[in-house]
């Protein structure tokens, strides 16, 4: 099984807002960069997106240490919350309505496919690759302010 590094990044001017995602893939030392954005969006929307797209890239099962500074999306995939909340109907613990549940069923078909190993990274600190991820997302989250 081949082994994947992905590092993503989501950025959101006003939550909502115009935003923008990043990823960035590695395999046998090659980078390869993704992003994009929209003109209303939030910042967990683009957080989810991210790791969608970096999944989506893959032509084949792999071995994936995802890599982010979301903890919403780390802990609601390393924990299972959004597994629970799609099995409770994409409801919360609180009853209340999970967000995003458009996103979360298309990241969860996609983890499926691959062995995932998940990593929360301190967001605005010293690994470069989540800086460079944060530096696209926010030039694509200007793009489409603009």
């Amino acid at each position: 099984m081949k082994q994947v590094s992905i590092y993503t990044d989501g950025a959101c001017s006003g939550n909502p807002g115009p935003g923008g995602w990043a990823a960035i893939l590695i395999y046998q030392g090659r980078e390869k960069e993704l992003c994009g954005g929209e003109r209303q969006t939030t910042n967990n929307r683009m957080e989810i997106t991210a790791v969608i797209a970096a999944l989506e890239a893959l032509k084949e099962s792999c071995e994936v240490d995802l890599w982010s500074d979301s903890r919403y999306v780390i802990d609601a995939l390393e924990k299972g919350w959004a597994e629970s909340w799609k099995k409770k109907g994409w409801k919360r613990a609180n009853k209340e309505p999970a967000l995003n549940p458009d996103l979360w069923e298309k990241l969860l078909a996609l983890t499926a496919q691959h062995k995932m190993h998940y990593h929360w990274v301190k967001g605005h600190a010293e690994n470069s690759l989540n800086n460079r991820c944060d530096e696209l997302a926010v030039q694509q989250r200007d793009l489409y302010a603009e």
